[in-house]
């Protein structure tokens, strides 16, 4: 792994673990619009698949903030985690088609 990616990495660790616990409490624009037009009503129910981090909170852990920056920093790793082995897959298979020819 590149320095570079190892550097960004972190950086979106530390956006997530340390500036996460001063996001906004108010909904965002499609549920402060549901709310204000009276159907977010409609929008409740019976989930599908349950969120192990329900509202971008760790739910074992009481403190509210320090349960935000830990939501922020496992969903950040996963997704590099993720985006990672995508990429990699994606260059192993070019990198093999391209030895093919």
């Amino acid at each position: 792994m590149s320095k570079k990616i190892i550097i960004a990495l972190l950086f979106a660790l530390a956006v997530a673990a340390f500036l996460s616990p001063f996001a906004s409490s108010h909904p965002d624009g499609l549920e402060r619009v549901a709310e204000d037009k009276g159907f977010l009503h409609k929008a409740e129910g019976k989930e599908v698949i349950q969120s192990p981090m329900p509202d971008y909170t760790v739910p074992w852990i009481r403190n509210e903030k320090i349960s935000g920056s830990a939501a922020g920093v496992i969903g950040t790793i996963l997704t590099f985690g993720l985006m990672y082995g995508v990429a990699k897959l994606a260059t192993t298979r070019k990198l093999k088609n391209s030895k093919i020819e």
